[in-house]
This record gives C-alpha cells, sequence and structure tokens, in this order.
C-alpha cells in the first residue's frame, strides 16, 4: 500500500492542486487521483513532485508492506 503526503505539503506552500498540476506537467484531475490514493505517479512524475517541495520522494510517499 502506497501513502502520500501530497495534500499536506501543497497546503504548507498555499498552492492549489492546478498550482502544483502546471509545475509537473501533469492534469489538476492526476494530481487529484494521486493524492486521494487513486494513483500511483511513475518515478519521473515522483521525483518532480518532490523537488517541487524540495523533499526526497520518502518525505512525499510512503510505502506500507503488508504481511500475511
Amino acid at each position: 500500500m502506497m501513502g502520500n503526503r501530497l495534500r499536506g505539503f501543497r497546503a504548507r506552500y498555499r498552492m492549489t492542486q492546478e498550482d502544483l498540476a502546471r509545475r509537473v506537467g501533469v492534469t489538476r484531475q492526476m494530481i487529484i487521483a494521486i493524492e486521494n490514493g487513486k494513483y500511483l505517479p511513475p518515478l519521473r512524475l515522483a521525483f518532480k513532485l518532490a523537488k517541487v517541495f524540495n523533499v526526497s520522494i520518502e518525505d512525499l510517499f510512503e510505502y506500507n508492506e503488508e504481511i500475511s
């Protein structure tokens, strides 16, 4: 399972979904889907998102492996 802190970083930087989408070259709908956990971004996009907030990918995305 993959979680993210995208919404929190956006709020901290007072950035709209549209602002962020423009900065990384995607649609606002894609930002919404990522924030809601409906879409896992490709690595290149994950790096771009992390760079916008000057953080590592690990600061922005969290992977939780569920052990059976």
